[in-house]
C-alpha cells in the first residue's frame, strides 16, 4: 500500500523513507506572494512542479533526508527597456538536505555547500515551491530582443542644448603641452 502525502503538510522523513513523488499542474493563481508580482496574470498561467524524496548514505552510514524539486512556470512581468508585457521563463532545480532542527541548520549552514532545512512533519512543500520561484524572478525583466524600437531620446528638450554648449573640461591641458624639442 502507498502511502498518501499531503502537499501542505508533508512528513517529509517518511517521504523521504519511501522514496516518495509528488508532482503537480498547478495554476500560478494558487501562488498568493507570487501572484502580487506579476502583470497580467491569468487563469492559463501553470506552475509546473515535482518534488522526490530519498534517503542517502552519508559518510558513517548514517542516513541523510534529502527532498529534490522541479519546478518550471512562465510568469508574466513588464520589460524594463520597452515597458510592454513579457513573460519570463522560470526553471528551478534544487536539492534540500533535512536536519534535525533550526538550531543545527544554522549552527551546519556556513560550512556546508547544500541547503539545509529542519525537519518537520508539517513541512509546507507549497510554500518551499512559491519561496524558490520568487527568488528566481528577475530584478530587471526584459524581452531578449524587444517586440517594438525603444526610443533613446532625452525626456528634456535643453539637455541636448547644454551639453552642446559645455567646455570640455580637458581642453586646458591642451595648452600645457611642452615642445617635444626643447
Amino acid at each position: 500500500m502507498t502511502k498518501e502525502f499531503s502537499l501542505q503538510r508533508l512528513d517529509v522523513k517518511a517521504f523521504a523513507q519511501a522514496g516518495g513523488r509528488l508532482a503537480g499542474h498547478d495554476s500560478l493563481l494558487k501562488y498568493e506572494r507570487l501572484a502580487q508580482e506579476a502583470k497580467g496574470l491569468h487563469p492559463d498561467l501553470l506552475v509546473d512542479w515535482e518534488a522526490v524524496g530519498e534517503v542517502r548514505t552519508a559518510l558513517g552510514g548514517m542516513g541523510q533526508v534529502w527532498l529534490h524539486i522541479k519546478v518550471r512556470a512562465s510568469f508574466p512581468m513588464e520589460c524594463q527597456r520597452c515597458m510592454t508585457p513579457v513573460d519570463v521563463p522560470l526553471e528551478v532545480d534544487r536539492e534540500f538536505r533535512f536536519v534535525a532542527d533550526e538550531a543545527t541548520a544554522e549552527a551546519l549552514d556556513d560550512e556546508s555547500e547544500e541547503d539545509l532545512l529542519a525537519l518537520s512533519r508539517e513541512f509546507d512543500l507549497h510554500e518551499l515551491i512559491e519561496d524558490e520561484l520568487l527568488m528566481a524572478l528577475p530584478v530587471v525583466p526584459k524581452h531578449d530582443e524587444c517586440p517594438t524600437a525603444v526610443p533613446l531620446a532625452s525626456s528634456d528638450d535643453d539637455f541636448e542644448e547644454a551639453n552642446d554648449e559645455k567646455p570640455n573640461p580637458f581642453a586646458a591641458l591642451a595648452g600645457l603641452r611642452k615642445d617635444p624639442k626643447g
